[in-house]
């Protein structure tokens, strides 16, 4: 099985930053494209960054110039920091990655259980 496990949400005030991560493990033959979404309340999920395996990203036009994505293949990580965080950044943001596992050796897309990030003073 393939899990993908976030941490660093939580309550920031604006201005403020926050770094995401997100880990995967498990079965994993291929690891390819990672990246970030946000849902907010009664919005649907959009994306916010993605990162392929040789280290070529795309921000949505929201977060330019102040969110930053990176990852460690060594360690199947993807990190977001998120800097001048604005109140209409909260949401909760999932991390997806685009792997091969070893049980099915089909490509498919994962997901984690997503972490809340508030920005408010």
């Amino acid at each position: 099985q393939v899990q993908l496990v976030e941490s660093g949400g939580g309550l920031v005030q604006p201005g403020g930053s926050l770094r995401l991560s997100c880990a995967a493990s498990g079965s994993i033959f291929s690891l390819y494209t990672m990246g970030w979404y946000l849902q907010a309340p009664g919005k649907q999920r959009e994306l916010v960054a993605a990162i392929t395996g040789r280290g070529d990203t795309n921000y949505a036009d929201s977060v330019k110039g102040r969110f930053t994505i990176s990852r460690d293949n060594a360690k199947n990580t993807v990190y977001l920091q998120m800097d001048s965080l604005k109140p209409e950044d909260t949401a909760v943001y999932s991390c997806t990655a685009a792997l091969i596992s070893t049980s099915t050796r089909i490509r498919g897309d994962y997901w984690g259980q997503g972490t809340q990030v508030t920005v408010s003073s």
